[in-house]
């Protein structure tokens, strides 16, 4: 007697397969019942008291908040170039560095300052502090320069100085190509 068969198998194989694969499935369904149940949830908890459209319109808001304060950003930036560009014979920029100049002092008493005008040219204070007294230097720079030989601290004021106007530039660099993204809704 032939068993019967389909597509190449003995039926209860056939029918053992089958059952595996829809006891499968039924485990599938009741995982995305669980995980649709767990988003729904989520979806009711964000959207309680609250509307779609009320949700949207205090997204606009922030968003015209946020175009104010780059705005504000923009004004304040330009302003300052003018206001240098004013004061461009004074002294634009500068770098100071606090130090303890003598191992017996602390509280880093001693500083440096250096004062430079949009050519890197000015002047550089140096203040130690010790307890017989404070000695004050001043050091001339020319274009970034100093024909005296500069300490470590002093150095650093200079450097901070030099850099103040990248730094500046980065952080407008930033808030331009910030504005290049478009977030209207």
């Amino acid at each position: 007697m032939d068993t019967p068969s389909l597509f190449g198998m003995k039926l209860t194989t056939f029918t053992t397969i089958l059952a595996i694969l829809v006891l499968i499935l039924i485990i599938l369904l009741f995982i995305v019942i669980y995980k649709m149940n767990i988003m729904s949830r989520k979806y009711s908890a964000l959207m309680s008291g609250k509307k779609g459209i009320d949700l949207e319109k205090i997204i606009r808001v922030r968003f015209k908040e946020m175009d104010q304060v780059k705005a504000n950003a923009k004004r304040v930036t330009k302003e300052h170039k003018e206001i240098k560009k004013h004061l461009s014979t004074c002294f634009s920029k500068y770098g100071l560095v606090k130090y303890d100049a003598f191992n017996e002092m602390a509280g880093k008493l001693s500083f440096v300052i250096a004062l430079l005008n949009d050519d890197n040219t000015g002047i550089i204070f140096n203040a130690m502090h010790s307890r017989e007294g404070c000695f004050t230097y001043a050091k001339e720079i020319i274009k970034g320069e100093s024909y005296i030989p500069l300490s470590d601290e002093e150095k650093e004021a200079l450097d901070r100085a030099k850099t103040v106007e990248e730094e500046i530039e980065d952080m407008t660099k930033e808030a331009d190509s910030e504005d290049d993204i478009n977030f209207d809704l």
